[in-house]
């Protein structure tokens, strides 16, 4: 038996290795009179199971995730041979036991948000280059295999490459995008919706979206049932995960730039109501696991009317942490300029206001020791960290070893409090109150220490200081973000580009990152900001690719 399953295994090694070659596909697309997709292959090397033994296959168009999550029951072994298969695990409606989720992909500095699955085919069948849409498709063998047996024969617009090699080659391209199973996402790439389904999404419908692929079996009818009673989708132990999509491996974590509830944000607050700043982009904040706010102002039970405020000196009002509340908050930053402007008690009543609600703080607290501790997370199997410190002067950071505050960076604790998270198993996200400055480019102080945290083992590492949208960049495996612009502060009117910012969403799945989206909002008072338009958004996009050196743009600042 030992013998004939290393038999098995090799053989079955032998035909992927040689599934990375296109196969004959019938030609024509799906419509829904017609007979159920078949993977379409060349002849494989024969492999004969045991005689006691039951044989399954798997088609060899199916991505190599669906091989190594296949739990065989007793009884049964893998073979390659279609003519000594009973059953075989294909691309199928009938007897159905998993829905595998792919993904339209972009390199990540791309403009475009989504495309249409009909212009998606059109581009597969006849070459039609969408507007704003690719002017190549890439896909791998493998998948390949599969959309042909879904969509017909591919048109020259698309493109066969190495599944190792799709994400460089779209880099290199920029035009083209590509087609592959979502648990092959990273970061660099960016998903592309396709009928207004993104899978990167809460309210995602896997049977809404045209680039859900449902898998079942065909063959021995009276084994197929024997399979489906022991290990199929509605079992205890199925023979394969319903999805390679599952939710319970899925964590969103969402950062924001600055939030100062004081001035003209606290007064509109105060004639409007405290969800006000709020309205428009609710929900964007309410879906996130982990949602991070940057909230510079300590709340001062003394601290006067926010109307006609005097000088840079800042409190918030109790009340309007309510706010807070409503949007779902569940870590603060503390590293922010303003925590300490109203002294010692106000920061300590702060504090108490956090956790008497649950909130996580970091980058700040009630001594040097405590501030220096990151707030730690695990979310769906996530293991999550957050650090941070304040970059600018000595004078901004007050922690102390008897005193609260911001802490100031110091690569001396920095750095080690990184690579320790790390060894304990979590992925870090940095978070800087570094220099401001009112351009979208980054410069070089915030670059090295970027970077520098970055090496040191940073999946994220964003700015939190900013009060305008800035670059970003890709260093090794971690995404920087210099500055996100302001999330509710009153700036909206003193420079050009305050009345623009991002908010970050990172979805982790399985214990990595895989996705990164912008969201951009523009504020319309000094309190309030929205959604951007479709132009809108654009226009600001381009700008920040360019300021980031992935779009030629002399005239960016």
């Amino acid at each position: 038996m030992i013998r004939a399953r290393m038999i098995c295994c090799l053989l079955l090694l032998s035909v992927l290795w040689g599934g990375c070659q296109p196969f004959p596909t019938p030609t024509g697309s799906i419509s829904p009179s017609a007979p159920e997709p078949t993977l379409v292959e060349t002849p494989a090397l024969l492999s004969t199971p045991s005689p006691s033994a039951h044989s399954l296959r798997v088609s060899p168009g199916l991505p190599p995730s669906i091989l190594e999550s296949i739990h065989l029951p007793p009884g049964w072994e893998l073979t390659s041979s279609p003519q000594h298969a009973e059953i075989t695990l294909t691309v199928s409606t009938l007897h159905p036991l998993a829905q595998w989720v792919y993904v339209l992909v972009a390199p990540f500095p791309t403009v475009a948000d989504q495309l249409s699955f009909q212009s998606l085919l059109d581009l597969w069948t006849d070459g039609s280059i969408p507007e704003g849409g690719p002017t190549t498709l890439l896909v791998s063998p493998e998948t390949l295999t599969l959309l042909e047996a879904l969509w017909g024969k591919p048109s020259p617009g698309v493109k066969i490459i190495p599944s190792g090699e799709l994400l460089q080659s779209a880099w290199d391209q920029q035009s083209a995008w590509a087609i592959l199973p979502f648990e092959e996402l990273q970061p660099r790439w960016k998903v592309i919706a396709v009928d207004g389904q993104n899978p990167l999404h809460k309210d995602f419908r896997p049977d809404q979206y045209p680039l859900t692929v449902s898998l079942g079996f065909e063959g021995d009818s009276a084994l197929i049932g024997e399979l489906e009673r022991c290990c199929g989708a509605a079992s205890d132990q199925p023979l394969l995960p319903p999805t390679n999509r599952p939710t319970s491996k899925m964590a969103t974590v969402v950062l924001t730039g600055v939030t100062a509830l004081v001035r003209g944000t606290a007064a509109l607050m105060g004639q409007f109501g405290m969800d006000y700043p709020a309205r428009d982009i609710l929900p964007w904040l309410q879906q996130a696991d982990i949602l991070h706010i940057s909230n510079e102002v300590a709340f001062a039970e003394n601290c006067p009317n926010p109307n006609n405020w005097q000088g840079l000196a800042f409190c918030s009002q109790p009340r309007t942490i309510q706010l807070l509340e409503d949007i779902g908050t569940d870590v603060i930053d503390l590293a922010g300029d303003h925590f300490a402007d109203w002294g010692k008690p106000a920061m300590l009543y702060t504090l108490q206001l956090y956790r008497q609600r649950g909130w996580q703080v970091y980058g700040g607290g009630e001594n040097e020791s405590l501030a220096q501790r990151p707030a730690l997370f695990e979310v769906n199997g996530n293991r999550i960290a957050f650090l941070g410190c304040n970059a600018k002067e000595k004078a901004y950071a007050t922690a102390g070893p008897d005193s609260p505050g911001a802490i100031h960076c110091d690569w001396n604790w920095l750095e080690p409090a990184i690579l320790d998270v790390k060894a304990k198993g979590y992925l870090p996200i940095i978070t800087f109150q570094h220099q401001e400055y009112y351009e979208y480019k980054a410069r070089p102080a915030l670059q090295e220490d970027f970077r520098r945290a970055a090496r040191a083992g940073a999946v994220i590492v964003s700015g939190s200081q900013a009060h305008q949208p800035q670059a970003m960049e890709f260093a090794g495996d971690a995404f920087l973000h210099y500055g996100l612009g302001n999330l509710f502060f009153d700036q909206v009117y003193s420079q050009q580009g305050t009345d623009q910012a991002f908010i970050d969403r990172y979805v982790f799945f399985d214990g990595r990152l895989i996705s990164i989206e912008i969201l951009t909002i523009r504020f319309v008072d000094y309190a309030r900001s929205r959604p951007m338009t479709p132009a809108e958004r654009a226009s600001l996009l381009q700008t920040i690719f360019a300021a980031s050196g992935w779009v030629r743009d002399s005239q960016v600042k």
